[in-house]
């Protein structure tokens, strides 16, 4: 029972209550991130798309270097909107001083999402009609792995995890007056939806909503960027275990 009760306080500093924070912004700086996450999240759905739906699995050149181009395009995107920040959890313990950085919680959490996504796949392969239909999506994005350099594919995959959180949960979320959660959780998933492939979409809605309540309750970005780094980093090793290995 205690165990319970701690889990739910956990996911509660994690997912909803809010860490208070100061970050007012002038109506000119407000108006520079708009502007500014309009045109990144516009050119970047279209590098995207056109890395993983125009480049070949054994294009690994090309692959590395669309991918380094679309990292730079979501930073670059970020970082000259506005400040970010990085967030806390929880509330001050005493007075005058700060609530702690998130760091395992948000881990956890990713962890725990992994799982979910892992538990989900073997469904997918155990019921034909999924497996027919669903695999097929899966398959093609995973073959970059199988045809890739693996620390390349690590370094690739941690670059644009951080880069997508530092634009779509830093300078996107702070380009938003209201309802930020839903609304960046949407340009994430159009955005990811240029590859064509609806299981990158969905996987982006899961993912996006997740973080965007972090982003919510801690108030930046640190929180977003290390739960979707231990998501993508396990998907990366755990999903072709699961589907490519009867595709060889």
């Amino acid at each position: 029972m205690r165990s319970v009760r701690g889990l739910r306080t956990t996911l509660r500093s994690s997912l909803w209550d809010m860490t208070p924070r100061d970050h007012r912004q002038t109506d000119r700086e407000f108006r520079r991130r708009q502007v500014v996450s309009v045109v990144v999240v516009l050119v970047g759905a279209v590098v995207l798309g056109y890395t993983l739906g125009f480049i070949e699995p054994t294009d690994s050149n090309r692959f590395y270097a669309a991918t380094a181009i679309l990292a730079g395009v979501w930073s670059v995107g970020a970082f000259t909107s506005g400040p970010l920040h990085l967030g806390r959890i929880g509330v001050p313990t005493q007075p005058d001083t700060h609530a702690p950085r998130p760091i395992v919680q948000p881990f956890l959490l990713g962890a725990a999402m992994a799982l979910v996504f892992v538990a989900g796949s073997f469904l997918i392969r155990a019921v034909p009609f999924l497996d027919d239909n669903l695999t097929p999506f899966i398959q093609t994005v995973l073959e970059y792995a199988r045809e890739g350099n693996g620390w390349i594919l690590l370094v690739v995959t941690v670059l644009n995890g951080i880069a997508e959180e530092l634009f779509f949960r830093g300078a996107m979320y702070a380009a938003i007056r209201k309802h930020q959660v839903a609304i960046t959780t949407v340009a994430y998933t159009v955005a990811t939806l240029a590859t064509g492939n609806v299981m990158l979409g969905f996987a982006a809605i899961v993912l996006g909503l997740i973080v965007g309540l972090q982003r919510r309750a801690t108030g930046g970005i640190l929180a977003p960027i290390i739960t979707h780094l231990t998501w993508s980093v396990s998907m990366l090793y755990l999903l072709p275990l699961i589907f490519l290995g009867s595709a060889t």
